[in-house]
């Protein structure tokens, strides 16, 4: 009897502990659950804003100007001189400040550090012909200006070559391939288009955290300008093949490698449409064009996309598809035209004797959307 006066203030002293210590959990998981809730609210704010550029249909707008651009300007040291527009002597620049607006958004304004820390340790790889260097040459230009000269450089293999982004770890690659399939010398110097061999190119794709493919404009060359002498698929040889026939198979092709050879969860891969031109089947010269057009009255769809559409659609890798042709086709401005390389003062008097450029883009300039489109999609 004499020892439970001890075991009942145990036993209370105990009831004691246990609620004070309750009560500061209490106060503690209330604290945690509301820190969660107030981050919950910005990682909702992230993903209804994701979610919001995700449904949002980024072909449809209009082009509107904004005195804010261009992002970077034409002494950056990566560009072409084809590409520099204004240094080769074009008088006007407004063509460098019109940005892209879609109807149902907005894209959001390239952000060099941001994107270099997502992309960090990645390989990022431009595949295609001129225009996709063309646009190679405007994403580097984003991106370069936030590196120190000491952390930047630029290395050639083959038919690649790659900016160093050091302390990110990051590169940014361009690949020529412009019919993604080989083209080889024949006998007697023949230009010979393999449709069915593609791993001379392919090997370089390989390791890549994102791909970006396009292939068109060298399909699409007239007779006089044919890329090609003859086609080659198995042992079979070509003088004449409709070159959309020939470009499906070429597509197909490459659809088979992407599918056998890459594992979406290691590699995102994009196609981007056809960049249209402005000299032949449009109808107008692109030279002395100061802003762009406002709409089509009746939209052209190319047939080269609706092949490439039919060839996606049949994949069963997800490749994400950057669709740029109409909203491209309005810029007939963004040309370098006859200023694809210097025009002195006396030139200018004699401006017919160039020919005009109405395939590239000068930059800064058209292709700066397509990457601030990219950036998105990534």
């Amino acid at each position: 009897m004499a020892k439970n006066p001890l075991l009942l203030h145990f036993l209370l002293f105990l009831v004691l502990v246990l609620s004070l210590f309750s009560g500061i959990s209490s106060q503690y998981a209330l604290e945690e659950l509301t820190w969660l809730d107030d981050n919950d609210d910005e990682i909702s704010m992230f993903h209804n804003r994701h979610s919001a550029m995700r449904k949002c249909d980024l072909t449809s707008g209009k082009w509107v100007f904004d005195q804010s651009y261009p992002l970077y300007d034409s002494s950056c040291p990566y560009l072409s001189t084809a590409v520099t527009c204004t240094k080769n002597g074009r008088p006007d620049s407004d063509y460098e400040k019109w940005r892209w607006k879609p109807h149902g958004c907005d894209i959001p304004r390239f952000n060099a550090l941001e994107f270099l820390g997502r992309m960090r340790k990645k390989r990022i790889m431009l595949v295609g012909d001129s225009i996709m260097r063309n646009q190679w040459e405007s994403l580097v230009c984003l991106v370069q200006s936030v590196i120190p000269m000491a952390r930047k450089t630029v290395t050639y293999v083959g038919p690649t070559m790659a900016f160093h982004a050091m302390d990110f770890e990051t590169t940014i690659e361009f690949c020529w391939a412009p019919f993604l399939v080989e083209l080889k010398k024949g006998p007697e110097n023949k230009r010979i288009l393999h449709l069915d061999m593609i791993e001379e190119n392919a090997k370089y794709w390989r390791g890549a955290d994102v791909l970006v493919f396009d292939s068109a404009h060298w399909w699409t060359h007239s007779d006089k300008y044919s890329s090609w002498d003859l086609i080659m698929e198995g042992n079979n040889f070509y003088r004449n093949m409709n070159p959309m026939v020939a470009y499906e198979k070429g597509l197909m092709t490459w659809a088979k490698w992407v599918d056998l050879n890459l594992d979406p969860r290691k590699t995102r891969v994009l196609f981007r449409s056809m960049s249209p031109r402005h000299n032949r089947e449009n109808g107008w010269k692109c030279f002395n064009q100061r802003e762009p057009l406002e709409s089509f009255s009746h939209p052209h769809v190319p047939e080269p996309l609706l092949v490439l559409k039919e060839i996606l659609r049949r994949m069963s890798f997800p490749v994400s598809f950057q669709d740029i042709t109409t909203m491209t086709a309005l810029r007939r401005d963004g040309h370098p035209s006859v200023y694809n390389k210097f025009v002195s003062q006396t030139g200018k008097q004699h401006l017919g004797d160039y020919k005009s450029d109405c395939s590239h883009w000068c930059l800064p300039g058209v292709p700066d959307t397509w990457n601030e489109m990219l950036n998105v999609m990534l």
